[in-house]
């Protein structure tokens, strides 16, 4: 990555992702995690307020150096234990079915191949086990939809590979999952072509 994207993007969305309505759904999507908790897009640590005491442990998963060092506080307030167990959430180093669950909050868009971090988190993930995401996509209705697509170019070049036009619940079943839970909408106080949400929960068989 080059210095822009390593040392000046993290710190945009650190101050981005911390808005109050961002903290509403961070604790919507967590909750009902227990267990053994795989977290792909870790970033600066948004997320560890909102860890349920059932979990009893977090492999966080990201690029950025810069993220796990703007999360230090967060780290340092929380009584679970979270290690930064690996950097691309393409390839997990970990076992088949080695977690209980795992959670994905606003990562999809940025991950190069989306896909295949699906593939590989039902992967690691047990039978039965869920995803519990938050992700922003292609927006439903056509008119958003058409400001995205003339946008994305400009979006992944100032932010570093983030797409606006992923269409996350089908992204969710072409890697196999199940999608059990699922509330799509607009962020309240982000414009539309930025904020079209998927949020649900997406069962690995």
């Amino acid at each position: 990555m080059g210095f822009y994207a390593e040392h000046v993007v993290p710190r945009i969305i650190n101050v981005a992702c911390a808005t109050g309505e961002a903290k509403v759904l961070r604790r919507r999507v967590c909750a009902g995690l227990a267990g053994e908790v795989l977290e792909i897009g870790f970033g600066s640590g948004h997320n560890i307020p909102f860890y349920p005491p059932a979990v009893t442990h977090v492999a966080a998963i990201d690029p950025s150096g810069i993220g796990w060092k703007l999360a230090a506080k967060r780290l340092n307030a929380t009584t679970t234990p979270v290690e930064r167990a690996g950097l691309d959430g393409q390839s997990l180093p970990f076992a088949d079915a080695s977690f209980d669950a795992a959670l994905s909050t606003w990562t999809l868009c940025t991950i190069p191949d989306a896909g295949a971090a699906l593939r590989e988190v039902r992967r690691v993930l047990k039978p039965g086990a869920a995803l519990h995401f938050v992700e922003h996509g292609l927006a439903p209705d056509e008119r958003v939809r058409r400001w995205q697509r003339r946008l994305d170019p400009l979006e992944q070049r100032v932010f570093a590979g983030c797409h606006l036009t992923r269409p996350i619940p089908d992204l969710l079943t072409a890697a196999g999952f199940s999608v059990t839970e699922l509330d799509v909408f607009y962020e309240r106080g982000a414009p539309k072509f930025l904020a079209a949400d998927s949020l649900g929960i997406a069962v690995s068989p």
